[in-house]
């Protein structure tokens, strides 16, 4: 059927969008490029001012290898998008179009980190870079570094005994929490009485309250425990609430026919945990166990409101010393390098899981 004058005006007419989108990423590229280069020499020259020589140097050359890098992908963009233009054949214009937006979108992308990273830059040299030798004073870091992570492994201590301690403390919670019937009802309500407790308290004040508590007890054995002790009772506590959620999600995501049928075999209901619900679960309940393990990796440096001597608290005499929180940088720098292993597991952990889910949904 034919258009009428009115329905042929409205038919949308070509615009190729990544014309503009070209134009622009090479402009703000060229843009970024140059910023870069004027706010490397004014930093390079400060730096070598400062006797700062070949750590700026290497900085310098990964900034302007950056740079070049995001030029050529918008000059890349505009070649792409001039070839989809002078295209007879339209499939070809449209998939040429579509290559030159990519590398303009990657072109865009890249320029806003290096602009981000040069605003960094210049934060840290401003001021007669007060935030470098503030934080980032190389030689006072190099200095405490063997202090403080000899401090450290009584952090790493601490994780890993209370790490034991919850995953068994966690299950038997989330065992109380699950039993049936009401001859379990009294163990539930205590077990829920448990987790609301804790959950509700922050890990600080629990610290404080056992590390500073039971020693004025007098209490025999208790009240003589050394501070890491009550530090590993109390984060026990505490994520033994949060992790007995997950235990309790895991145990209730067991599908009820697996549970009858382990009792139609003649399993009781302790037999039937045993063999068949909490393997299932466990397996289910990996990447969330990991998450707390992070969180309780980082609450170690809670530890030091009851006075243990751990990377934190070293940390604290060395830059009181110095006039200087550049050993607390260090701890932060340990803190994240022993976290981001575990956070590319827990990432590895969760694809697996999900394409386990896939495959069995299929």
């Amino acid at each position: 059927m034919a258009l009428t004058t009115t329905e042929t005006a409205r038919v949308p007419r070509p615009v190729h969008i990544h014309r503009l989108r070209s134009a622009l990423s090479v402009l703000v590229a060229l843009a970024t490029s140059g910023l870069i280069a004027v706010s490397m020499l004014r930093i390079g020259a400060y730096a070598h001012r400062q006797g700062i020589g070949l750590e700026i140097a290497v900085v310098v050359a990964l900034f302007t290898l950056l740079s070049v890098y995001v030029v050529l992908l918008g000059a890349r963009a505009v070649a792409l998008s001039a070839r989809a233009g002078r295209a007879v054949e339209t499939h070809h214009a449209r998939e040429l179009g579509a290559q030159a937006s990519l590398r303009s979108w990657n072109a865009l992308a890249w320029s806003c980190a290096l602009l981000i990273a040069t605003g960094l830059a210049w934060l840290l040299v401003l001021n007669d870079a007060a935030v470098s030798r503030t934080f980032f004073d190389i030689t006072l870091i190099r200095n405490s570094a063997g202090e403080i992570l000899l401090a450290f492994m009584t952090n790493i201590v601490i994780f890993a005994v209370s790490v034991m301690l919850i995953l068994v403390w966690a299950l038997v919670i989330a065992i109380a929490r699950t039993l049936p019937g009401d001859a379990g009802r009294p163990l539930r309500l205590m077990a829920t009485a448990y987790c609301d407790l804790f959950r509700g308290l922050p890990s600080v004040i629990t610290i404080y309250l056992i590390g500073f508590g039971l020693p004025l007890t007098n209490l025999p054995i208790v009240s003589a425990l050394s501070s890491s002790t009550y530090a590993v009772i109390a984060l026990t506590l505490t994520y033994g609430a949060y992790t007995s959620e997950i235990y309790r999600a895991g145990i209730e995501g067991v599908h009820h026919s697996l549970i009858a049928a382990a009792r139609s075999l003649g399993f009781s209901h302790a037999m039937t945990l045993r063999h068949v619900v909490i393997p299932i679960a466990l397996r289910n309940i990996v990447p969330p166990l990991m998450n707390d393990c992070i969180s309780l990796q980082k609450d170690t440096a809670l530890v030091s409101v009851i006075g243990t001597i751990d990377a934190f608290n070293q940390s604290k005499i060395i830059a009181a010393n110095n006039f200087n929180l550049s050993a607390v940088t260090t701890v932060a720098i340990l803190f994240v390098a022993i976290t981001i292993p575990q956070a590319r597991l827990v990432d590895r952990l969760t694809q697996r899981a999900q394409r386990r889910r896939r495959a069995g949904g299929a």
